[in-house]
């Protein structure tokens, strides 16, 4: 490894244990109201000093993940002995898992969590956030290994959008928001590795029917869209966006300080997970949003950077499914807050509580790392070409 491809592999993490330490402060900072009342002996209650434990159990996962070679997820000639394709396969059980009743837990009225009780701690587990990071290692697995062969309609590109949609059709049925969003990343993935746009546009009325569906199932997702468009008539429904709006405007240049704050004694509903970046902007003002957002800037830069010096194609595919996913989330996050787009549940990567979100992601990132330390190095293309051949 050279000095510039140590460098760029550092930057990254800086970047991310930087965006990590953010998150931990600000949920914090956002947890600690009025409302709770902290008692150390149920210290994992408490969303705030949860997201203080998980900030250093993420800084380890990426560390450690950044040691396992890449090419080790890659699309083997004996499929078991592909770990992306295993990973898609839990997955897929886990979100059918979730959906029955015994089974999986309901927050807020949506069942999405699996909760495992290991004595006096009770651990949630989500597994769309699986699915996602999943779907994003086994279509690059699959489309590397296919080459010129994903342009195939019926071959390659059609059971691979049946995945996609088996995916998310499991995740829509309680996360319509997570369920839009792992099928755009699919999608592109899938144009990113060379399928033709007429193939794509080919689903382009199912994509319309699955959105029309997903509408009619739930009424409140209707409402939420009227009130986007028109939010003078429905005040109830955009309580929330006005909330959201109200914080932000009130931090001003440089906010009001940290833990200053008045939105999150009960005003911004979900101000430690979906709205955090409204806490950011009241406490630490327009400064604090704009260094959020310049970091998610920089970390997409960086990893661009990987993505077009590295010279394997699943290197290339990966990293790019990683950077993208973590850069498109972030924007759709910003922009809910500010609201530019309507009101959905998609958490501000590394920064929104949830240890789940953020053990996944530091693994996928470091992923990334070893990528980018390999970058411009044969070792890495000969270790893949000598696996494949024991594999034949």
């Amino acid at each position: 490894m050279n000095d510039s491809q140590s460098r760029l592999a550092d930057y990254i993490a800086m970047v991310i244990v930087f965006l990590m330490g953010i998150g931990a402060v600000m949920v914090f900072s956002a947890g600690a109201n009025l409302a709770y009342e902290f008692d150390l002996k149920r210290f994992y209650e408490f969303p705030a000093l949860r997201q203080i434990m998980f900030f250093p159990l993420a800084v380890v996962v990426l560390l450690v993940t950044s040691c396992i070679e890449y090419q080790w997820f890659r699309l083997r000639e004996r499929w078991w002995k592909s770990p992306s394709l295993w990973l898609v396969f839990v997955s897929v059980v886990l979100l059918g898992v979730v959906l029955i009743p015994q089974l999986g837990t309901q927050i807020n009225q949506a069942r999405r969590w699996l909760r495992l009780t290991v004595g006096p701690v009770s651990i949630s587990f989500q597994p769309s956030e699986l699915a996602k990071w999943a779907m994003v290692f086994g279509l690059a697995a699959v489309c590397a290994r296919s080459g010129p062969s994903v342009r195939r309609y019926w071959t390659w590109f059609i059971p691979l959008c049946l995945v996609i949609g088996l995916i998310c059709g499991l995740i829509v049925v309680e996360d319509f928001g997570t369920a839009a969003f792992i099928a755009m990343i699919g999608f592109v993935i899938l144009i990113i590795a060379g399928v033709r746009w007429w193939h794509v546009l080919t689903l382009v009325p199912f994509a319309a029917g699955g959105l029309v569906a997903g509408l009619v199932h739930s009424p409140h997702r209707i409402k939420r869209l009227l009130a986007f468009l028109r939010p003078e008539e429905w005040p109830d429904v955009v309580y929330q966006a006005n909330q959201s709006l109200i914080a932000i405007g009130s931090g001003g240049l440089w906010g009001k300080g940290l833990g200053e704050g008045i939105s999150k004694y009960g005003h911004l509903p979900e101000d430690t997970t979906d709205f955090i970046f409204a806490i950011v902007g009241e406490e630490l003002g327009l400064i604090g949003t704009m260094g959020v957002i310049g970091l998610f800037i920089l970390f997409v830069g960086l990893g661009l950077a990987v993505v077009t010096r590295c010279r394997d194609r699943f290197g290339r595919l990966l990293a790019a499914g990683i950077v993208l996913t973590i850069g498109i989330q972030a924007a759709l996050n910003i922009g809910v807050v500010t609201v530019v787009l309507p009101t959905k549940g998609i958490p501000l990567p590394f920064i929104s509580s949830g240890g789940t979100s953020m053990l996944l992601s530091a693994a996928a990132v470091g992923v990334l790392l070893n990528i980018a330390s390999q970058i411009d190095s044969s070792d890495s293309v000969v270790w893949g070409d000598a696996d494949r051949d024991s594999d034949a």
